[in-house]
């Protein structure tokens, strides 16, 4: 029995148990599905992906960030965005934020960017309005074009850096100095979670638009309702 059966399957399974103790067994089974309604919001659904995948909270020790930095709350996305529900639940978020955007292409900085961009390209061809996917290297490829970015663009395109999570901003104005150095033009930058440590602002001395299609607040209203004993922070 799943947790999305439906009526008839309930009552299927009913008349199979006959009544006494195994019958009180299955009301009591049969009640407590019916209280947990499946999560059927996209945003929510995938918050809980990302509580179940991509998050850690400890006081003591705190963790030590890529940028340095110290932190009671540890986001390391790429188990969601490479996840294929996660993939999906992103990609048809990414699109309805980007859809009437007008761009042809997004992506950014190798590596976090790269599933968050082919999430987007799968989902905006199905919708019939494809969005191409590009990714930054590091460092400029040593052979063969020596590019910094691979993916089918043109100087002149219209296009969204995207990042998996902000915390100071750095890696994300990477990715946007080497899409301007190759002629491209920046709409605005997606981050699938801003940590909201004062990244956004940084970014946004760069570019005049960002947007988070999850924030740390959202992910923790939804932290404290599991784990009410928790910090509020």
């Amino acid at each position: 029995m799943t947790q999305g059966g439906s009526p008839a399957d309930h009552t299927a399974i009913s008349s199979s148990w006959n009544s006494g103790e195994n019958g009180f067994l299955f009301l009591h089974i049969w009640t407590h599905f019916k209280e947990v309604p499946r999560v059927t919001d996209p945003k929510l659904r995938l918050i809980e992906i990302v509580l179940e995948k991509s998050f850690q909270y400890r006081d003591n020790p705190p963790f030590t960030l890529a940028s340095g930095k110290q932190s009671s709350y540890y986001f390391n996305c790429k188990p969601t965005t490479m996840d294929p529900e996660g993939m999906n639940l992103i990609g048809k978020l990414l699109f309805s934020m980007l859809k009437d955007a007008g761009i042809t292409a997004s992506g950014g900085l190798t590596l976090g960017a790269d599933p968050i961009a082919n999430a987007l390209a799968v989902i905006s061809f199905q919708e019939g309005k494809p969005i191409k996917s590009f990714t930054v290297r590091k460092e400029t490829k040593g052979h063969g074009t020596k590019s910094r970015i691979e993916g089918s663009l043109q100087p002149g395109e219209r296009v969204v850096v995207l990042d998996d999570v902000i915390t100071t901003g750095g890696s994300t104005i990477t990715a946007i100095e080497a899409v301007r150095e190759a002629g491209l033009i920046i709409d605005r930058v997606v981050a699938f979670i801003d940590r909201e440590e004062g990244g956004r602002e940084n970014i946004l001395k760069y570019v005049d638009r960002v947007d988070p299609i999850l924030t740390r607040t959202e992910v923790m209203a939804v932290y404290r309702t599991r784990a009410p004993e928790k910090p509020r922070g």
